[in-house]
């Protein structure tokens, strides 16, 4: 009988469980690789950009009660903007702020009554000239919600049954560049600042030839946060293969909480597209600080200030967006950040020091109650 080797058997046993040890880092990273394609948790995570608003702008926040102190009124940014309600931070009218702007740079908007039947709105919008496509949207809300591209009357018969609130019907802008300009002037000059430019880019998808439109979704992360509207879009469509090459539009509101995609085009700054906003927003009374919502048909008609046209203009609660850009630094963003929060204070400090009045407590309450019921109004 051959000696058993208990040596040699021990030290393969060890060998053994060095070998699994250290195997398992790599093994759990393959496995959160792979997990972290396809989690929304861990998408969200990886880029700061699809954090919880909450989470990126406390910073903000406390910065912005230091400024509370110092103006001595929790509200001082109400007075950033004087001919736009809070200065454009909540609760504002989207149709009043487009009638301080000139038709030259404006589509066709029409303000709905929420109270109005289907044939109120199509007399409307003939007495208008409005024709399908056109975009839907609430005269007072944010970050993309309940905004819509219609493109029939039976898709409007739809949205009038599930918005009770008074919204707008505006002309369909069909050109190709969509931005988000940011311009702010301090009172008494005539020269401003442009300070960021973001491109928009919309969600899509393009075909390879063998995967359907589903498998095309979640091979996209910035689709997999959408999936569940897309779903609901596009679940009839899911088994089709596109083409190759072909190109889907998934979503056409350029929106970065629909899956817009914001590209940093601070490139486009120049003094040329600073006197543009210097003469459009000098003709606009009581507008210091905010960002503008366009689309237009070139570079060149942009610094010619030609074919724009303003699809929304935002107050005191604008961001200057191109921070967004995927991988774009948190820590240049929170400067980019503080540093308009700097601008915000120092231009409703001046227009108060002018004899504009800051929101009162009271004000500030009834505004932030109505805001709060038109959200729960959301279908």
């Amino acid at each position: 009988m051959q000696p058993i080797n208990t040596t040699s058997s021990a030290t393969l046993s060890e060998s053994s469980f060095v070998q699994a040890i250290r195997s398992i880092p790599v093994t759990a990273w393959a496995f959160l690789t792979r997990f972290g394609r396809t989690s929304l948790f861990m998408i969200r995570l990886r880029h700061w950009e699809y954090w919880p608003f909450e989470v990126v702008y406390f910073p903000i926040f406390i910065f912005h009660l230091w400024q509370s102190v110092k103006a001595r009124s929790l509200f001082y940014f109400s007075a950033s903007n004087p001919s736009i309600e809070t200065g454009g931070l909540f609760g504002e009218s989207k149709a009043d702020i487009l009638a301080g702007i000139s038709d030259a740079y404006k589509p066709i908007t029409q303000v709905v009554s929420a109270s109005a039947d289907a044939e109120t709105v199509f007399s409307l919008m003939q007495a208008r000239g409005l024709v399908f496509p056109v975009i839907a949207k609430p005269n007072v809300g944010e970050r993309g919600w309940r905004v819509e591209k219609i493109e029939s009357r039976e898709a409007l018969n739809s949205y009038l049954a599930t918005t009770p609130i008074d919204f707008l019907i505006q002309e369909y802008v069909d050109e190709p560049l969509e931005l988000g300009v940011f311009y702010y002037r301090m009172p008494g000059q005539s020269e401003g600042v442009v300070s960021s430019v973001v491109q928009k880019e919309f969600l899509t998808i393009r075909g390879n030839g063998y995967d359907c439109i589903e498998n095309l979704i979640r091979q996209n992360e910035r689709a997999i946060l959408q999936l569940p509207v897309l779903t609901r879009k596009y679940g009839h469509q899911f088994h089709e293969i596109p083409a190759v090459g072909e190109i889907i539009t998934l979503e056409s509101i350029g929106n970065h909480c629909r899956g817009t995609k914001f590209l940093n085009a601070n490139h486009l700054i120049t003094p040329e597209l600073t006197r543009v906003f210097d003469r459009i927003s000098q003709s606009i009374d009581g507008f210091y600080f905010g960002r503008y919502d366009l689309r237009c048909r070139s570079v060149a008609d942009l610094y010619a200030g030609n074919h724009i046209r303003i699809l929304e203009l935002n107050g005191a609660g604008a961001e200057p967006a191109h921070i967004y850009q995927p991988g774009f630094s948190l820590r240049e963003g929170y400067r980019v950040l503080f540093h308009h929060w700097r601008v915000l204070y120092h231009i409703s400090r001046e227009n108060h020091r002018r004899g504009v009045p800051y929101m009162t407590f009271r004000e500030a309450f009834r505004l932030w109650k109505q805001t709060n019921a038109l959200k729960s109004t959301k279908p």
